[in-house]
């Protein structure tokens, strides 16, 4: 299978695991000490490093580190999006369309070299 396609999927579940990490506390543990979501956090976070850590290695194969980083915003916003508007009941911006395009640029600019190679 290829290297890339490989790298995406087990990116886009890790950064499911961080959103929830990073921001499933506002939801689902506001009515708890801090400590609390802290610690319930970093074991979330934990099945997020275990998908994260090996996608990069096997992504660097393929691809400069710029480039997965890159990948890694994309995916980050395609999920948090929806987690946002679904999950913490917030509105949707025309901001994120508009970071949404910044993004793609962003895209652009890192895969020019493999878009245009002959």
């Amino acid at each position: 299978m290829n290297q890339l396609f490989i790298t995406i999927c087990l990116l886009i579940f890790s950064n499911m695991f961080m959103t929830f990490a990073w921001y499933g506390h506002l939801r689902f543990l506001h009515n708890q000490v801090w400590i609390v979501a802290v610690f319930i956090s970093w074991g979330i976070a934990l099945f997020e490093y275990l998908l994260q850590v090996p996608a990069n290695r096997i992504g660097f194969q393929a691809a400069t580190a710029g480039q997965l980083k890159i990948i890694q915003e994309v995916i980050s916003l395609s999920v948090f999006i929806p987690f946002s508007i679904y999950i913490l009941k917030e509105p949707f911006k025309t901001d994120y369309i508009w970071a949404g395009c910044c993004l793609l640029g962003a895209v652009f600019f890192m895969f020019r070299d493999k878009i245009f190679a002959s």
